[in-house]
């Protein structure tokens, strides 16, 4: 690839509609800027933590002044329906508020020694630069998740956005800057996953790369994972989904089929959190199916600048692969949801549809009921409006159904019986269980991530996410004028251990 390739971001609403061009880098500019990002982060990370507080507080004050034009931005560059594009900004303001405050609070903690005259203390330390890489379903909230406790550790930041939200990203950095960051504290680089890939090679490599945040497929997380342990590092790994929803014979209906609309259909399906499967007791399954499918006809699908469910796919690369999705249906699969089924146009309409289906990557939602443990459609993720339904007798087994394809990010139950509740989250392994509530939405103050195919375990947001960004260091302080050697200079206690009473 020629250096200063040209990436044009078009939206998905128009495909004609030209947001952004952006150039693209080759690998070794994404090295050398990390090497600047390296000759940064000395003098950020001496600034008094305090202080880094108030830059992140700066920052979240002109996300504000600027949120809705923001908003807008992200609406028209991804098709993220305008209420969530607004939602999506809300979250960078809300993870601004806690890591503010959380600049007076990088605690350390003293230590009693085993030694008279000594003192032990722990501190956290900067990592150093970290190399973050972000997907654009999330284009804003999700790179401040990372992006805002990096800095206020004291890090310097590299940050490569998807280049299909090339304009979200260029606004965020553009705000971010703006807020009071030196020079090379943070750094936005564009490029392409392969250029990208080799980037963070070299700069493993070099040594200016410390810490690797990653949010993205599996199959590219293993990647980065690997790369990342060649060099004895641990990455922080966000990837994909199939989250489960179980309703019990006691659920409340309406409810769950309320939080299915919005965890399968809720940005056409386009979120690591989103609905995989519903795993439906037999007993309530033909209702829900009923009450689920009515809803989905119902729903508006179309211009997401108004009010409706979703709009449209991200880009068309993730069309051709729903397209792909959609071809996984089977003889033995029953479709409902929808006045057909693949791309809204013309010629394939979706009653009440709102806006020019042909200008934009606009698809039906599509419900599959009837999947099987062993359908592709129940183990893999599907990133788009689909949402798989299927039918278990006893809660082990919708646990184990749950548990199956591998991934461990997100699931919700739906009951009125408390005891189904520690039941179900005692066997799930995902990293975030929802209780009479959607699959998606995260709150800036409660961990975010997930396990298996989901991820290595890391957490994002609230206080969790400062282990990413943070190495414990000790020290011990030894002031009695000797050398006191541990485990062998310590004081002995005599007691009569035989001692027993009459």
């Amino acid at each position: 690839m020629p250096s200063g390739y040209a990436y044009a971001s078009t939206s998905p609403i128009d495909v004609n509609d030209l947001v952004l061009e952006v150039e693209l880098q080759r690998a070794e500019a994404f090295v050398d800027t990390a090497r600047a990002a390296h000759r940064a982060q000395r003098a950020w990370a001496a600034v008094p933590s305090p202080v880094r507080g108030q830059v992140i507080g700066n920052i979240g004050k002109l996300v504000e002044a600027n949120a809705e034009a923001l908003a807008r931005l992200v609406t028209r560059e991804i098709g993220k329906p305008i209420a969530e594009a607004r939602g999506e900004v809300q979250e960078i303001v809300d993870t601004c508020a806690f890591f503010l405050g959380e600049g007076r609070r990088l605690y350390g903690q003293t230590v009693p020694s085993e030694m008279p005259d000594k003192q032990l203390f722990t501190f956290r330390t900067p990592v150093g630069v970290a190399a973050i890489i972000t997907a654009g379903n999330f284009p804003v909230a999700v790179p401040s998740w990372y992006i805002v406790p990096a800095l206020l550790c004291g890090n310097a930041v590299v940050w490569k956005p998807a280049e299909y939200s090339a304009a979200s990203a260029k606004a965020f950095y553009d705000i971010f800057t703006s807020a009071g960051l030196p020079e090379g504290v943070l750094n936005i680089v564009f490029a392409d996953g392969e250029e990208t890939f080799k980037g963070l090679d070299l700069a493993l490599e070099a040594g200016v790369v410390h810490k690797v945040g990653f949010t993205g497929s599996t199959a590219v997380g293993r990647r980065i994972g690997e790369l990342c342990g060649r060099h004895l590092q641990t990455p922080c790994l966000e990837l994909g989904g199939k989250n489960p929803m179980v309703v019990t014979e006691d659920a409340d209906l309406d409810l769950a089929v309320r939080g299915a609309l919005f965890a399968g259909f809720g940005s056409a399906g386009q979120r690591c959190t989103s609905l995989g499967t519903a795993i439906v007791h037999e007993s309530v399954h033909a209702e829900f199916l009923r009450r689920f499918v009515a809803a989905t006809e119902e729903a508006v699908v179309g211009d997401p600048t108004g009010d409706v469910l979703f709009g449209p796919l991200l880009d068309r690369k993730f069309a051709d692969h729903f397209e792909r999705i959609l071809d996984t249906v089977r003889e033995h699969h029953v479709v409902h949801g929808s006045t057909g089924i693949g791309r809204i146009t013309k010629d394939n309409p979706r009653k009440g549809f709102q806006g020019d289906p042909d200008r934009g990557l606009y698809y039906h939602p599509t419900i599959v009921d009837g999947v099987r443990p062993e359908d592709g459609l129940f183990l893999e993720e599907s990133f788009g409006p689909v949402v798989g339904v299927t039918t278990y007798r006893d809660l082990d087994e919708a646990v184990d159904l749950g548990n199956l394809p591998g991934y461990g990010l997100s699931c919700a139950i739906y009951t009125t019986d408390p005891n189904k509740v520690f039941r179900f989250r005692t066997g799930i392994g995902a990293g975030m269980v929802s209780v009479n509530n959607s699959t998606s939405g995260a709150e800036a103050h409660l961990p975010f991530g997930g396990n298996g195919k989901s991820g290595n375990g890391s957490r994002q947001s609230g206080i969790w996410v400062l282990d990413q960004f943070t190495r414990w260091q000790s020290m011990n302080w030894d002031y009695s004028g000797s050398l006191q050697k541990a485990q062998m200079d310590t004081a002995v206690i005599e007691a009569d251990l035989d001692f027993r009473l009459g």
